[in-house]
């Protein structure tokens, strides 16, 4: 069989939902764009997909009848995950040897919350109710389960599985998708319990899942670590990942143990975790540090975002962008914005102050 040595799964950058839950009120959910940080976050994550294929291991460019750099793309048909997808592809697509292609996948879409959102307080109603009756069980209001999600999943790895039956399947698969759609994926493929799906957290943005077949007849190993409610804090996190760093690069430089089941022959593995796992350190420290200056000066950021513009492939498979947009602010609001932006040019990524703890854990 056909077969791909590798299966990336990647969530779409950081959108304007991500960052102001009151844009889902107003803007169609699969319209939602990604900000200015969310396209910086898929640029690099194109920038670490493109050091994984030029990794010795992918260096043989013929392997039977299937070129080790053959790539491709199953997207998400929401606009955050075409733009994300496209700014990937910006960094691959002249890479010598590299053959790809792009598929939309309408399977592949976020769970369904109900069309347009309601207000903050009724929203919060139905996280609460949802967090007593169960995440994965619990059908949002017009909207879906993530039980729901898992039925689609299951109908797309049945096509999957199809697709497979062909000698010259891509070597390489990426999922560009949603947080709430990969690890439901994850779990139906490894068959997880829906206890043990609930008590994972969100995907990073732009963090690829690796997923790897270590042999023809083998099947395949997840090989990226998921965190848990019950893991470290982000500040336990991020003094590890330093103290790690710093011992790796004595010992062994570009090379980080991470993940699960990584063997000797994971190389390829290893540096692609370690890059983005630097990125991830990298990040938080940034973003603390800047939320620190910002209370030192006696700011805080508002959470609006403007919209950056994704890269257009000049490729066949190039999306649209959604057409500009105004959300009406209240005067208090522009204010804020108009202060910090006369002190930094940055970008953040916080959640909405008013976003419950509820919400967070699956958004």
């Amino acid at each position: 069989m056909g077969k791909p040595t590798y299966i990336l799964i990647v969530r779409h950058g950081e959108s304007e939902g991500n960052c102001d839950k009151s844009v889902n009120s107003l803007v169609p959910n699969h319209l939602v764009q990604l900000t200015k940080q969310g396209h910086l976050q898929s640029i690099e994550a194109g920038e670490v997909l493109a050091k994984f294929i030029e990794n010795p291991e992918l260096k043989d460019c013929s392997e039977g009848k299937r070129n080790k750099k053959s790539i491709m793309f199953c997207t998400s048909p929401y606009l955050r995950t075409r733009q994300t997808c496209n700014n990937i592809i910006e960094s691959i697509k002249d890479l010598p040897g590299v053959d790809y292609s792009v598929r939309e996948e309408v399977r592949m879409r976020e769970q369904d919350f109900g069309n347009f959102q309601s207000s903050a307080e009724e929203m919060e109603k139905i996280w609460q109710e949802r967090a007593h009756y169960g995440h994965f069980f619990y059908r949002i209001p017009y909207g879906e389960s993530a039980a729901d999600v898992y039925d689609r999943v299951a109908s797309f790895n049945e096509s999957l599985y199809r697709q497979f039956r062909h000698e010259d399947f891509p070597n390489i698969l990426v999922l560009v998708t949603h947080g709430i759609w990969s690890r439901v994926f994850l779990m139906k493929w490894f068959k997880w319990t829906y206890e043990e799906f609930e008590e994972l957290k969100n995907i990073p943005h732009c963090h690829y899942l690796v997923m790897k077949r270590p042999s023809k007849d083998s099947s395949f190993e997840l090989k990226s670590k998921l965190q848990t409610w019950n893991d470290k804090t982000e500040e336990e996190e991020v003094a590890d990942t330093v103290e790690e760093s710093e011992a790796v690069e004595k010992s062994h430089p570009r090379i980080a143990v991470s993940g699960t089941s990584l063997g000797a022959k994971d190389g390829e593995i290893k540096e692609l975790l370690a890059n983005q796992k630097a990125a991830i350190m990298s990040t938080m420290v940034k973003n603390r540090r800047i939320a620190e200056l910002y209370k030192k000066i006696g700011h805080q950021p508002s959470p609006k975002r403007g919209s950056g513009n994704g890269h257009s492939d000049s490729h066949s498979h190039s999306y649209s962008q959604s057409p500009s947009r105004s959300h009406s602010r209240s005067q208090s609001q522009s204010q804020r914005r108009n202060q910090s932006q006369t002190k930094f040019i940055v970008d953040l990524s916080l959640n909405n102050s008013s976003e419950s703890f509820e919400a967070m854990k699956s958004n």
